[in-house]
């Protein structure tokens, strides 16, 4: 599979469109609820942002430091494949899904069904 060549991303030189429609699925389900929770017991605040000249937003070191550990930790729970019905890290769901497209690309498997979390 050519990473650069997508379904919902417009290919563009340089630009894995690929990759990035494989991470649509997973936005809500890991990087959304992950930043919500965060946020929600207060281990991430305003505080500890900056905002640059032009409007970019710039995090503190040690909030960037507590959202990859954050991050880390939510990789390594376990769930239950909706589809495969296997229990297996939330760190290799993007890659299943990877190899589930494949097979459906090469008409080895029916219709392709994204990744759903209870």
């Amino acid at each position: 599979m050519d990473p650069n060549v997508g379904f919902l991303h417009a290919d563009r030189p340089g630009k894995p469109s690929l990759a990035l429609d494989l991470m649509e699925e997973f936005r809500p389900l890991l990087s959304d609820r992950l930043a919500i929770t965060m946020v929600n017991r207060r281990q991430v605040a305003v505080e500890d942002f900056t905002v640059r000249d032009g409007g970019a937003v710039e995090i503190h070191e040690k909030a960037r430091r507590d959202v990859i550990a954050a991050w880390q930790e939510r990789k390594q729970e376990s769930v239950t494949h909706m589809l495969l019905g296997q229990a297996t890290r939330v760190g290799l769901l993007m890659h299943l899904q990877a190899r589930i497209l494949a097979r459906v690309i090469r008409g080895e498997a029916g219709e392709y069904v994204p990744c759903r979390l209870k």
